[in-house]
């Protein structure tokens, strides 16, 4: 009898010890991401449709199955060669982030490209307030005005939910004729002091609304003679040190992220800045100490699809630091592009071909900012 108890007793206590561990383990499961997971957090699309009847099924499970981490709008499509995206007036917007975002478990990053000018998604003719160009702020050289266009700017942004915002642009006007640069207003001036002066201001104004400001296209694209929406961009004869002061002043503040260019600088390395260690890691990670947020530029632009396949784009920006792999779904269409990062990113984790903890480094560091601004 008595050993028929001690026997009873620890049954009992066996049973009990691992229904404590299968409750530990379920917490852990539940409270720690899978690599999917993690990987999904560092994805960032575009997408289509004005509400959230119009978003397909496929890009709502995307959001729903945590796949993707971030939404990028667009007022323009440029695939279709229609104005007719994500964008039409203030109400219709508001309402469509904010569905957006209940259909997520996570917060999610909702980018934008908004710096005023040229590059202005959300236009006056649409009911949002005018904007001017950063060319113009710059030139007018009077910070007071460039406080009230930022704060009005940033006040838009928060008012309709919008938490990051793909600007200033702070490329030194080296090339008045660059295309996508000085010849469209984009640049504060040539002068560091200048643009620096002025993109702080940008930046506090978002600070104040929790917005994510983006300091590009790093390491410079003032002095180009190319566009890298279509193709090779070669900046070496052309660069000039000075054009990381900027990026390397303003990455100390908080709430700011770099966005990479896809430009070829012999003077740092031979490949796009983007897919680059040794310019994104060596000189941003190791030399600034920064541990912010690195997005890619668009990762559909000619000027690494034109080079590269997908899984070493993937794989080189991943390895150079980059935390958010932007897809814009707006020079190519891919509703399925999350999947496709997702399944390539994995298999390299699992062959060792990129490190566990290199996607640990990026869900931590996207994780922590997501904290910042809700």
């Amino acid at each position: 009898m008595k050993y028929r108890i001690i026997t009873v007793l620890l049954l009992l206590a066996l049973i009990a010890c691992n229904n404590e561990r299968s409750d530990k383990e379920s917490t852990n499961i539940k409270g720690h991401p899978t690599l999917e997971e993690m990987i999904g957090q560092m994805i960032m699309i575009g997408f289509r449709g004005f509400d959230i009847a119009e978003v397909s099924d496929t890009i709502l499970a995307h959001i729903e199955n945590q796949r993707v981490g971030g939404l990028v709008l667009f007022d323009y499509d440029v695939v279709k060669k229609e104005a007719k995206r994500n964008i039409k007036n203030p109400e219709q917007l508001e309402k469509l982030i904010t569905d957006l975002q209940n259909h997520s478990e996570d917060h999610l990053f909702i980018a934008i490209d908004q710096e005023g000018g040229r590059v202005n998604r959300l236009k006056a003719t649409y009911g949002f307030p005018a904007s001017v160009s950063n060319q113009y702020l710059g030139q007018l050289n009077n910070l007071d005005s460039t406080k009230f266009y930022a704060s009005q700017n940033a006040a838009t942004l928060s008012q309709m939910g919008i938490n990051v915002n793909f600007a200033p642009d702070v490329d030194l006007n080296i090339n008045p004729e660059n295309p996508v640069i000085g010849k469209i207003g984009r640049s504060y001036g040539a002068d560091t002091s200048t643009v620096i002066a002025h993109a702080s201001v940008w930046i506090a104004a978002h600070q104040k609304e929790k917005i994510i400001s983006t300091l590009k296209h790093f390491p410079g694209h003032g002095s180009s003679h190319a566009d890298s929406h279509y193709g090779l961009t070669d900046i070496t004869d052309y660069w000039q040190p000075q054009e990381l002061i900027p990026f390397k002043t303003l990455a100390q503040k908080d709430l700011v992220g770099i966005m990479t260019a896809h430009v070829v600088n012999n003077q740092l390395d031979t490949v796009p800045a983007t897919l680059s260690k040794k310019i994104i890691k060596e000189i941003i990670r190791d030399d600034w100490k920064f541990d912010g947020l690195l997005f890619s530029d668009d990762l559909h632009m000619g000027a690494v699809n034109d080079l590269y396949d997908f899984e070493t784009i993937l794989k080189k920006s991943i390895d150079a630091g980059v935390d958010i792999l932007l897809f814009g779904n707006n020079l190519r269409y891919d509703e399925e592009i999350p999947r496709k990062i997702i399944a390539s990113v994995a298999k390299m984790v699992e062959t060792g071909e990129i490190s566990k903890e290199r996607i640990l480094q990026s869900y931590n560091r996207i994780i922590k900012a997501k904290s910042q601004i809700q």
